[in-house]
């Protein structure tokens, strides 16, 4: 019994220990909180710095391929806080040399001497916040500064600080740059327009907030709430076409010294846009990207409508292109005011088919056929139009984009002779966005779908949420009314007014649209606007295309030489690199040859090549065992690398070779190269074999 009363006791007494203990907890906590609470917050706040917001990392804005088309770039500006607690009066002036001689490598416009004095001129002043240079540091730079010498003692004791901005850039420049768009100044705006405006929720992130406390005698950033980094933007832009399509275009705008122009390029099938450019000229002569005209321009579109004018009508059946119409000799009076086609100081078309009308762009034919079946009805023809949503306007990613307005007849401004001149694309206002999504559905099948420019918003690489696009009308006209329209403006190109768009490599189909600007205004100086849209290849449309170019200077204004140019020079390229079209580019033509053609080059990179890719070769017997460069020739069943031999103090040849290896070789043996073009050497302006100087300027042109 005596040990069992041992243990109640020794329990009963540990039971009220117990109790005794958390009573008092539970008193000294009430007794802080009520009583000393006020002391002990106006304590703390002499060792903690109020919460402070921390910025989330806004996201990217990517190509179609995963390449970066925009990001957030810190940079830092260099500071001294010469009242910091840990900075000593001795410890600054045991170090200042050796930093000055560092900070030097970072701030070369200043010397060592110079940034001593500025240094010490700041502590002597007592400034709190004090710049050490304007010049900003990229963020490897900073990093690199923190271990510089003091200032590796830490923010305290170091006494720097650096002031923080973020800028958007571009790595491809000016590339799309209107459409990827831009963030404001005030970066807490966000995006300013384009994609980075109509993205700002996904990309901009949460911000976080942190506070510092002052522990163990240091001030510590204590994080209360994570910032969460904005999500990045998958475009569909292609870099590749994205290059070749504003290659174009600006070489064409310097050509004819225009105003401005805008082309876009979007797969007919998913209804990407694969590039888009606006260019527009500067006083000094110069292109540069600042409004987005592709989307903005509520303009005459001019005759690229006279196809959906001519497809009112054969989907009415009141006519079929085979329908005779009398464009006269090129003039048409019409209720007293003169109509005319572009070639009336030449006699006009006369009797011609309304094939015919819409291959050779003729005004009076299109608009005679309009007039005599919907002049008494007019509103059966602009019913059509609505009836294939051409006046419908599109939830479009870009801020700020135009609509279309296509006036009906109880408009204010509807006269008697709106019909006809609407029918030739006049008195209605489409950006050229809309006139593309209506060729783009004659390619389609008749399926209108509305042009996308995000695929996908992702994470780390991993795909969040996806986009496609949506179908405006399922069905513009009817299968054999588009057949004939496909014919029609395949016969553009290859019978009237775009014949120069023709290719020898595949079919294209289109429609050239010349539109007079600022038409009846008094002192004003007339200007055109030249457009040309289309599908290629014509009979298996893998993209659809539209090209304007606004007030040329030099040149005649012609809409198939200038904007047609230009499409078929993207055309022509695009299809030439283009998985889409073709599906290995190395068949040839008879499907029997495996066998690719082989640039000529570096033997021994050639034979790397073709051992990884299991490409048959032989090496020409007879050939320099030693030499490094090769010319290479496809046979049925292999590449036949012929050794060619390079001499020193003469030119070499470098027909057949790529850029890279040409430039290489060349400039290796001290020439000076400038080069032209794109593709293999085709031209070498001093033939090989010729003895040079070093120094001399060799032209290669590449084709």
């Amino acid at each position: 019994m005596s040990i069992k009363k041992d243990i109640i006791i020794r329990f009963g007494v540990a039971y009220a220990v117990a109790i005794i203990v958390a009573l008092a907890i539970g008193y000294s906590a009430v007794s802080t909180i009520m009583v000393e609470g006020k002391f002990w917050r106006e304590l703390g706040s002499k060792y903690k710095i109020d919460s402070v917001i921390v910025k989330a990392n806004r996201g990217n804005i990517l190509a179609c391929d995963g390449k970066l088309l925009a990001s957030t770039i810190p940079s830092y500006t260099l500071y001294m806080d010469f009242r910091a607690d840990g900075l000593l009066r001795d410890t600054l002036y045991k170090y200042v040399d050796s930093l000055s001689v560092a900070l030097s490598k970072v701030y070369p416009d200043k010397t060592p001497s110079e940034l001593k004095r500025h240094i010490l001129s700041g502590y002597r002043s007592g400034s709190r916040w004090y710049k050490i240079n304007s010049r900003k540091l990229s963020y490897n730079e900073k990093k690199m500064v923190e271990q510089f010498p003091l200032f590796r003692k830490g923010q305290n004791k170091g006494g720097y600080a650096f002031y923080e901005q973020v800028s958007r850039k571009k790595p491809f420049g000016s590339l799309a740059s209107r459409t990827i768009g831009d963030i404001y100044a005030e970066t807490d705006k966000g995006g300013a327009y384009g994609l980075e405006r109509m993205y700002d929720f996904y990309l901009r992130g949460t911000d976080g907030k942190n506070s510092k406390q002052k522990i163990a005698g240091r001030f510590r950033a204590i994080n209360e709430i994570e910032p969460q980094d904005g999500l990045d933007v998958k475009t569909t832009l292609d870099v590749n076409i994205q290059d070749i399509t504003e290659a174009a275009l600006l070489q064409k705008l310097r050509e004819v010294e225009a105003d401005r122009g805008c082309a876009v390029i979007m797969e007919t099938k998913s209804g990407e846009i694969k590039a888009i450019s606006n260019l527009q000229r500067r006083e000094d002569g110069s292109y540069v990207e600042r409004e987005n005209f592709a989307f903005n321009s509520e303009t005459e579109p001019g005759s690229t409508f006279k196809v959906a004018s001519v497809m009112v009508a054969l989907e009415d059946g009141v006519v079929d292109t085979s329908y005779i119409v009398d464009t006269e000799n090129g003039i048409w009076n019409y209720k007293g005011t003169p109509m005319k086609d572009h070639n009336w100081d030449k006699g006009g078309y006369h009797v011609i088919t309304l094939k015919q009308a819409i291959e050779y762009s003729s005004n009076i034919g299109v608009a005679k056929v309009i007039e005599t079946y919907y002049g008494s009805n007019p509103g059966r023809f602009v019913d059509r139009l609505y009836e294939m949503k051409l006046n419908e306007p599109m939830q479009l990613e870009i801020p700020g984009a135009g609509i279309p307005h296509i006036k009906y007849t109880t408009a204010s401004d509807w006269s008697g002779t709106s019909l006809p001149w609407m029918s030739f694309g006049y008195e209605i206002q489409i950006p050229p966005i809309y006139t593309l999504t209506f060729y783009n559905a004659i390619a389609n099948g008749g399926t209108m779908i509305k042009p996308i420019l995000a695929k996908a918003i992702c994470k780390d690489g991993v795909e969040k949420e996806s986009f496609s696009s949506s179908v405006v009308n399922s069905s513009i006209c009817s299968d054999n009314t588009l057949q004939k329209v496909k014919e029609m403006l395949v016969g553009v190109v290859e019978n009237g007014t775009a014949k120069n768009v023709h290719s020898d490599n595949f079919l294209i189909a289109g429609k050239t649209g010349t539109a007079q600007v600022n038409y009846g205004r008094r002192g004003v100086q007339k200007s055109h606007q030249l457009t040309f849209c289309g599908f290629f290849p014509a009979d298996d449309p893998k993209y659809t295309m539209i090209v304007v170019v606004w007030s040329p200077r030099k040149g005649y204004p012609s809409a198939g030489a200038i904007s047609g140019g230009v499409f078929k020079e993207i055309a022509e390229r695009v299809y030439a690199q283009s998985p889409l079209i073709h599906s290995d580019p190395f068949v040839d033509d008879d499907s029997i040859s495996k066998i690719p053609v082989s640039k000529d080059g570096s033997i021994q990179k050639l034979k790397l090549v073709m051992d990884k890719l299991d490409i048959p070769y032989d090496v020409k017997e007879g050939g320099d065992e030693d030499a490094l460069w090769t010319y290479s020739e496809k046979r049925f069943d292999k590449i036949l690398l012929k050794p060619r031999k390079i001499r020193k103090n003469y030119v070499p040849d470098v027909r057949g070779m790529g850029a890279k290896d040409a430039v290489y070789l060349l400039e290796n043996m001290g020439l000076k190269v400038m080069m032209s073009g794109r593709g293999r050497v085709f031209r070498q302006s001093v033939s090989h074999g010729e003895p040079f100087r070093s120094g001399d300027v060799v032209l290669i042109e590449l084709k």
